[in-house]
């Protein structure tokens, strides 16, 4: 007689089958054939192509057994081939849920252990980001000046000749107007006037006076533009906090303490200061702002030989500043008569450098992650 292998293709009478036991025998080795595809049977797809081969209606092992051994049977056997049929029917029929059932549970304690939270590891460090080195800075400039009254004001960073020149008694002629220090905008032909970026906030202290009487305590950060080379001290775009303070009876020494104030709440209680005359078109009298080298003490001197900060002179040069020259009062309808005020600009990106020990200025720019971590 044929083995069980391909067996539900042929006949019983082709297969050599007269009586009942070896009926029995047909049937017995078509189950343990069907139990070993069953048991490598381990993920859906093989058990989808396990359930076709064996429950298929057209070419399943069933449906052909049905018609090569039920059907052409003899009166004889078709009874005991019915009965086996049936037997071997509800065998399949159990053990191919059972698989179906197995697989569906592994696959949910798959995915069960996939998505558990293993308490016992550690945690996942995410990196926190942080505020640029330059807006730390202008922070606590801001808070500086804000713990003695004054407010902070911010403007646009495209000015017209104006505000930018005129208005702060800056003439038409001026060498600082040209566009070889200054950005100017190409614009299309009829446009009402030039337009330019800003090469100081000090236009929003002209739009200030403009739109309030005094008293008036402002400070003006932001950014500016300058036709500058880029070098280790310069950039066509840095920062500015520019301060005014206009008021009745404000006089030198106003200015002296408050500045006064602001660089030993920045730099420390330790430094010193010092003024030197200078010359600014909006103020009279104009001042440069020294402090003490925070290098070198202010000694000119380190472990190994001359400060290369201060260049031996134990003092660097801060920002200028000054009182409010009369002549711009004139433009935003003051009395210089009755008001007087001080004015100052100081670059950020320079006091950054000296209190935190950077040697260029271009690093504020390069969004180097390196560089930005040391300063959380």
């Amino acid at each position: 007689m044929a083995t069980a292998e391909g067996s539900h293709e042929k006949s019983l009478a082709t297969l050599g089958v007269t009586d009942a036991e070896q009926l029995t025998a047909l049937f017995a080795e078509a189950r343990a054939q069907f139990d070993a595809a069953a048991g490598a049977v381990h993920d859906e797809a093989a058990w989808k192509q396990l359930r076709d081969a064996w429950l298929g209606r057209k070419s399943g092992v069933l449906t052909l057994i049905t018609d090569n051994w039920l059907k052409p049977a003899t009166p004889e056997l078709k009874r005991a081939v019915g009965a086996g049929l049936n037997e071997l029917r509800e065998h399949v029929d159990a053990k191919i849920e059972e698989r179906r059932a197995a697989i569906e549970a592994g696959a949910d304690e798959a995915a069960l252990a996939k998505d558990r939270v293993d308490l016992s590891l550690p945690g996942v460090v995410r990196p926190l980001g942080s505020r640029h080195l330059i807006r730390q800075v202008f922070q606590e400039i801001e808070d500086i000046f804000f713990s003695i009254g004054f407010s902070v004001v911010e403007g646009p960073e495209i000015e017209t000749p104006y505000y930018n020149f005129e208005a702060l008694n800056i003439p038409e002629n001026h060498p600082v107007r040209d566009d070889m220090d200054t950005f100017y905008l190409d614009l299309p032909k009829g446009a009402p006037g030039q337009l330019l970026l800003r090469t100081h906030t000090s236009p929003m202290q002209i739009r200030t006076m403009e739109k309030q009487k005094p008293p008036v305590r402002v400070i003006v950060p932001g950014r500016v533009y300058r036709r500058d080379n880029p070098d280790a001290t310069h950039s066509f775009a840095f920062h500015q906090v520019e301060g005014l303070a206009v008021d009745t009876d404000i006089t030198f020494c106003d200015f002296t303490g408050t500045i006064e104030y602001f660089v030993k709440q920045f730099f420390g209680p330790s430094v010193k200061t010092r003024f030197r005359p200078s010359y600014f078109p909006f103020t009279e009298p104009s001042v440069e702002f020294d402090v003490s080298c925070v290098f070198c003490g202010g000694s000119g001197t380190t472990s190994s030989g001359t400060c290369g900060k201060c260049k031996g002179a134990g003092w660097i040069e801060l920002f200028g500043a000054g009182m409010v020259d009369p002549a711009v009062y004139r433009f935003v309808g003051y009395d210089p008569k009755k008001v007087s005020g001080f004015a100052f600009g100081i670059g950020i990106d320079r006091l950054a450098m000296l209190k935190y020990g950077i040697d260029d200025i271009q690093v504020f720019f390069q969004n180097d992650v390196r560089f930005l971590k040391q300063f959380p």
